[in-house]
C-alpha cells in the first residue's frame, strides 16, 4: 500500500462508515484511512435496505477522503469518482458488461455486485471530508432469497484474494480521489454517463409514490439528480428518493 494507506481491521462492527466517523470525531485520522470489517453486522445500503455478507468471504470497508475547498455544489463528482474507481477495477478483472446504477450500486449485466454508501461531512459551503463505505461481493455464492445479485466468483469461477483486491481498489480510488477539488464536471460526467445501467434503453421506473411510469435513463445531472426522458421528449430530473429503476 506504500506508507499513504492505513488499514484498520475489525472482527465485526455494525457499520464500518460508523466506526470511521467516530473515530475522525474523536482524533487526528491520515486520509485515506481505511476501516475494514471482517464481518459486517448491520450494513445498510442505501434507503435503510440491509446487505447481506458472509463473514470473510466479501470486502466491507470504509474510507476517508479529506477536501481543501471542496464546494458543496460540486459534490456529486465524489460519487462519480468512486464509481469509476470501482468500474476500472472490475473492468481489470473481466468482470462482463460492467455498468453503474445511480446512483449506489455496480452491476454485472442485471446482477448488483457492489454499493456504495458516501456520507460526506459539510461545514459551510464546503464538504470538509467524506467517509465512502464500500460492500463488494467477491467469494459468496449463495445468496438467499436475493435475486439479481452476483459475486466477483460466481462470475469468474475462482476466488479473489481479498488483500490484492482491496490495494487494487485503494489505488484506482486514490487515482481519481487526488486533487478532485480541481476536476470539472465537463471531463468527468461524460465518462461516467456512457457506463450507466440501462443508458437510452426503454425501461420501468417507480416514482415517490410508488407509481410506475416508463422511460429512458439519459444521463445525470451536476447535482446528481438522474435525467429521464419521458413520453412527448420530456426530460425530468429525479432526486434520490424520487425514483427507482424496476427492471
Amino acid at each position: 500500500m506504500g506508507e499513504h494507506s492505513q488499514i484498520i481491521k475489525l472482527d465485526a462492527t455494525d457499520s464500518t462508515n460508523l466506526y470511521l466517523k467516530s473515530l475522525v470525531q474523536s482524533r487526528n485520522v491520515i486520509d485515506f484511512t481505511c476501516v475494514l470489517a471482517e464481518k459486517q453486522l448491520k450494513g445498510r445500503g442505501q434507503m435503510g435496505t440491509s446487505w447481506q455478507s458472509e463473514s470473510g468471504k466479501n470486502l466491507t470497508f470504509s474510507v476517508l477522503k479529506r477536501y481543501k475547498g471542496m464546494g458543496v455544489e460540486h459534490q456529486f463528482n465524489i460519487n462519480v469518482c468512486v464509481s469509476l474507481a470501482l468500474y476500472d477495477v472490475l473492468h481489470q478483472l473481466d468482470i462482463p458488461n460492467v455498468k453503474v446504477k445511480w446512483p449506489n450500486d455496480i452491476m454485472s449485466g442485471s446482477d448488483k455486485i457492489c454499493g456504495i454508501l458516501i456520507e460526506n461531512v459539510i461545514k459551510g459551503q464546503s464538504v470538509q471530508y467524506s467517509i465512502i463505505g464500500i460492500g463488494l461481493n467477491v467469494n459468496q455464492t449463495v445468496f438467499q432469497g436475493l435475486d439479481k445479485v452476483a459475486s466477483l466468483k460466481a462470475i469468474l469461477g475462482k476466488s479473489i484474494d481479498l488483500v490484492e483486491l482491496l490495494e487494487m481498489i485503494l489505488s484506482r480510488l486514490k487515482h481519481h480521489l487526488d486533487g478532485i477539488e480541481t476536476k470539472t464536471a465537463d471531463t468527468l460526467f461524460p465518462i461516467y454517463e456512457s457506463k450507466l445501467f440501462r443508458k437510452d434503453k426503454p425501461s420501468t421506473f417507480t416514482d415517490g409514490n410508488g407509481h410506475m411510469f416508463m422511460g429512458f435513463v439519459r444521463g445525470v445531472s451536476r447535482q446528481g439528480q438522474l435525467i429521464l426522458e419521458l413520453e412527448d421528449q420530456q426530460f425530468r430530473e429525479f432526486g434520490l428518493k424520487e425514483v427507482r429503476l424496476l427492471y
